[in-house]
């Protein structure tokens, strides 16, 4: 099974209420296929910018587009592809070894990022060629 191919979207259990649903995301039992570790957003993202450009090599996300649209740019070295996010009752599921870029932000898009380790520079790899070798390892 190649890292690409564990890239999933998630549903996450929502409330409807005619108020407002909520969905939830839970610690343990939830449904993310890894402990949380650490959580954070992205906003405030100018037209045309990339976030990401980067994978890691022991963390893995799930990314949920809690407010608005974007894109997510997957590769694992040997294929890739694009999922978008718009819908704030699913994430996508990110493994360890998948190469991503977060582009096409609609304005006022709040990604929320949640983690299986916290921010460990030396899991990062920033170098595209770097990643394919190690890819191919």
């Amino acid at each position: 099974m190649t890292a690409l191919s564990r890239c999933r979207q998630i549903e996450l259990p929502t409330i409807p209420n005619p108020d407002g649903s909520l969905a939830v995301i839970e610690a343990d039992g939830g449904p993310l296929p890894f402990p949380i570790r650490r959580v954070y957003y992205l906003h405030s993202v100018p037209e045309g910018a990339k976030r990401g450009g980067h994978a890691h090599r022991r963390l893995e996300q799930m990314l949920v587009a809690v407010s608005g649209r974007l894109r997510v740019l997957l590769d694992d070295g040997a294929e890739r592809r694009s999922e978008e996010l718009s819908d704030p009752t699913v994430g996508l599921y990110l493994p360890t070894m998948v190469w991503r870029e977060l582009v096409d932000f609609d304005a006022g898009t709040v990604c929320l990022v949640i983690a299986s380790r916290p921010y460990e520079p030396e899991d990062y790899i920033r170098d595209y060629d770097e990643f394919v070798a190690a890819s191919e390892s």
